[in-house]
């Protein structure tokens, strides 16, 4: 059997109630890995489904599903409590976006899933982990706490959401290592904030500060402007350096001399003509990894 047709969650029943993006991309990964996935959404009061992400983006709420059978039930109701209880009985892992306090009122705190469904694990996103679980927030406030907010432009992708799915589909895979081995579910929590955190270690470590060789004192790890457009140049190694140096007719002897503010104007008066297709060209044929984006 090839490694592609490996399922490493085929035949596991996921059930979630997680909502927005979070819950929803991490359910798709692990419809990826050949999960039976089921999702439960509240009642919208026009009928159907009710998460906000349908609103927000329908195209994303759409690839997310495509592989998912959503459900409807109002959890706040005998009917919807029932027909919870009904797929529990039959699910491995629970996965919820629900602050504690709400999955407790709603009879889905760990300690009660554990005692009714002992096989039962429960992977719950939060906002974070631990004491401030049930303190709202949102992606932008996790990336601002993490320090990845510098100015009053957004940042470009949803980086605590994102990355809180694969930390939350990686959880899904160790309830199930975990569990195959006790017999008995398990639970996993997952802090958006903790998952920002984890993002923002190179800017914490130095790397990516302005200082740092990835962070803009490297002359091969940079973005240039070019006679079209932009072009992001990742020649970070002591070869593809010398390539490149090679390449703009600088000097290249030692790997800290792409730190010298010369080399750093070499390589932008050796870019600054050439146009898109010509920069790509170059990276073909002498093997440099650069990426030119036309305006």
């Amino acid at each position: 059997m090839s490694t592609a047709a490996i399922q490493p969650l085929q035949g596991v029943r996921i059930l979630s109630l997680a909502l927005n993006l979070p819950g929803p991309a991490a359910l798709w990964r692990c419809a990826d890995m050949g999960a039976d996935c089921k999702k439960l959404e509240p009642l919208a009061p026009s009928g159907g489904g009710a998460d906000p992400m349908g609103l927000y983006c329908p195209s994303a709420y759409a690839q997310m599903h495509e592989r998912v059978q959503t459900l409807q039930a109002d959890l706040k109701t005998e009917a919807g409590q029932r027909a919870l209880h009904a797929l529990l009985a039959e699910t491995d892992v629970l996965l919820t976006s629900f602050r504690p306090s709400a999955l407790t009122k709603l009879g889905l705190g760990w300690e009660a899933l554990q005692q009714r469904y002992p096989q039962l694990s429960l992977v719950r996103v939060v906002g974070s982990a631990g004491e401030l679980a049930d303190v709202p927030g949102h992606d932008l406030t996790y990336q601002a706490e993490a320090g990845l907010v510098h100015s009053t432009q957004l940042p470009p992708s949803l980086f605590a959401d994102m990355a809180g799915a694969l930390m939350a589909s990686e959880a899904v895979l160790k309830a199930m290592l975990i569990s195959s081995r006790s017999g008995r579910g398990v639970f996993q929590e997952i802090g958006l904030a903790q998952a920002a955190q984890w993002l923002s270690l190179p800017w914490h470590w130095g790397l990516t500060q302005p200082d740092g060789d990835v962070g803009g004192a490297h002359a091969g790890y940079q973005i240039y402007p070019c006679a079209d457009g932009i072009v992001a140049v990742a020649a970070l190694e002591p070869h593809f350096s010398q390539r490149l140096c090679e390449a703009a007719g600088l000097p290249f002897s030692h790997p800290t001399d792409m730190r010298k503010p010369e080399i750093h104007v070499g390589v932008a008066q050796f870019l600054a003509p050439l146009r898109c297709a010509q920069l790509m060209q170059l990276a073909q044929e002498k093997d440099i990894p650069l990426h030119a984006l036309p305006h």
